[in-house]
């Protein structure tokens, strides 16, 4: 047994954590600690209760000690892996992240990574996120850090400008979701059944606006397939899990139209769900206002349901902690245990994630967090270098990347200005006049002002 100590930042969370937990069971030949440490400490107590029933449960195959700290240094003391997942702010805050700009005809399906949603949130993230830096640096440097929260680029882009020595990666499930559109295709087009582990992807891109180049299945080009596939499947879309037709009713579903709109553009795969694909271009091709997103074929996700969601998940945690419901272990299919267990030098795995480019897309600008496979094993996360974007493609990507690196230094130097010049070239505000941009950057910063000020000491004269 490998003997560990994970420390869980955002360890009350509602969903993540038992997650990761279940997954932790089922992943045979683990032992060790998980830390759970988070602000509000009785949603961790809860995750503590359940993570031991957890361990009680027939179907384990590793038992974890989960104890809950109260003080961040504590939890980090002796991690071998630190797991951030927070959620910054509220869904209060991230009500005015999604819904404020709408009186000015700006639609947002998530609201979390690009767009108006996405600066403000990361406003809120940084800050957290240059503590948590400082604090790894000082109590556990040696550790792998992997982090779950969006806006996820420029939360590895924070750890590694405070903390340079840092081994960080951010993992997203997106692209995961893109093997499993390709899998379909495969099944549709030649009726051969295969899991997304059975074929090989090449990402490049930024994360939720990542882009695959190539995909294969033995010898089988899988790109080459999609043009037979859209003439059948384009007009109606077709989601790649449970039901073709789930986007009619989950707001998480959708359809796939947008993907196989830009493919048939650009003959490259964009990876990411529709949803988020459409908050990086114009918004005038998918957002313009809600009757288009649905002839599109996918959902505006509104925070009255984020919320309602919430609450949901804390009513289930607290009868799951009390033992009046049963824990059914089933894996996510997600991939953290499986990086952490080839870290540990248990096996070999190549998978996406997040980290700084130092070459593994050539085309964009090094120190970026970008979005490519990394080869897991022994200690080392190796990145792989993709193969070209297209021009067009890579435009759009760039604008991104530039984005990102853009917001980031005007939220470190805490200056507004360089914030709003940011703000202002998100595609989905191309919309705005300068004047409107001013204001609702202005409004949107006061109605999260709570979570702000004890970082931005010039706030209060910025929105006057």
């Amino acid at each position: 047994m490998e003997k560990f100590k994970i420390a869980y930042l955002g360890g009350g969370s509602k969903q993540w954590a038992r997650t990761f937990m279940t997954d932790l069971a089922l992943s045979e030949g683990l032992e060790g600690e998980m830390g759970l440490y988070d602000i509000d400490i009785e949603s961790a107590i809860r995750n503590q209760k359940i993570g031991e029933r957890i361990n009680q449960n027939p179907k384990t195959l590793s038992k974890i000690q989960y104890v809950v700290y109260e003080r961040l240094e504590d939890c980090l003391k002796d991690a071998t892996f630190v797991v951030i997942s927070i959620l910054p702010g509220t869904f209060e805050e991230m009500r005015s992240d999604v819904h404020a700009p709408e009186k000015y005809g700006i639609y947002q399906s998530v609201g979390d990574t690009a767009g108006p949603g996405g600066v403000l949130r990361a406003m809120r993230t940084v800050p957290i996120y240059e503590e948590f830096a400082r604090k790894i640096k000082e109590v556990c440097p040696n550790a792998w850090v992997i982090n779950f929260t969006n806006p996820m680029s420029i939360c590895v882009k924070t750890l590694y400008d405070v903390f340079p020595g840092i081994k960080a990666f951010g993992c997203c499930h997106e692209v995961f979701h893109a093997q499993a559109f390709l899998c379909l295709v495969l099944e549709k087009e030649l009726g051969i059944k295969a899991t997304r582990k059975d074929i090989y992807t090449d990402a490049c891109g930024v994360n939720h606006f990542t882009w695959i180049t190539e995909a294969k299945y033995k010898n089988i080009d899988l790109l080459k397939l999609l043009p037979s596939f859209m003439d059948k499947y384009y007009e109606e879309g077709y989601y790649e899990y449970f039901d073709r037709f789930q986007f009619r009713t989950d707001c998480f579903a959708y359809g796939n139209k947008v993907k196989m709109n830009l493919f048939d553009r650009y003959g490259v795969l964009a990876a990411a769900g529709d949803r988020h694909l459409a908050e990086f271009v114009n918004p005038h091709w998918y957002l313009t206002n809600p009757q288009t997103v649905k002839d599109w074929k996918f959902n505006l996700t509104t925070v009255d349901f984020r919320v309602n969601q919430m609450n949901e998940r804390i009513a289930e945690s607290i009868e799951l902690a009390a033992g009046k419901k049963e824990i059914n272990l089933v894996p996510s299919g997600e991939e953290a245990t499986d990086l952490m267990k080839a870290i540990l030098g248990h096996q070999v795995i190549i998978s996406n994630v997040n980290m700084p480019n130092q070459g593994q897309c050539p085309q964009l600008p090094l120190g970026s967090i970008v979005e490519t496979n990394c080869i897991f094993e022994n200690d080392q996360v190796k990145p792989v270098v993709s193969k070209p974007l297209p021009l067009a493609v890579l435009n759009m990507v760039e604008r991104a990347a530039n984005n990102i690196d853009t917001l980031y230094e005007g939220i470190k130097h805490r200056n507004f200005d360089e914030i709003f010049a940011c703000f202002m070239n998100q595609a989905l505000c191309s919309c705005l006049s300068l004047e409107d941009g001013k204001k609702l950057f202005k409004e949107m910063i006061s109605n999260t002002k709570e979570y702000l000020l004890p970082y931005f000491p010039t706030l209060e004269d910025y929105i006057k």
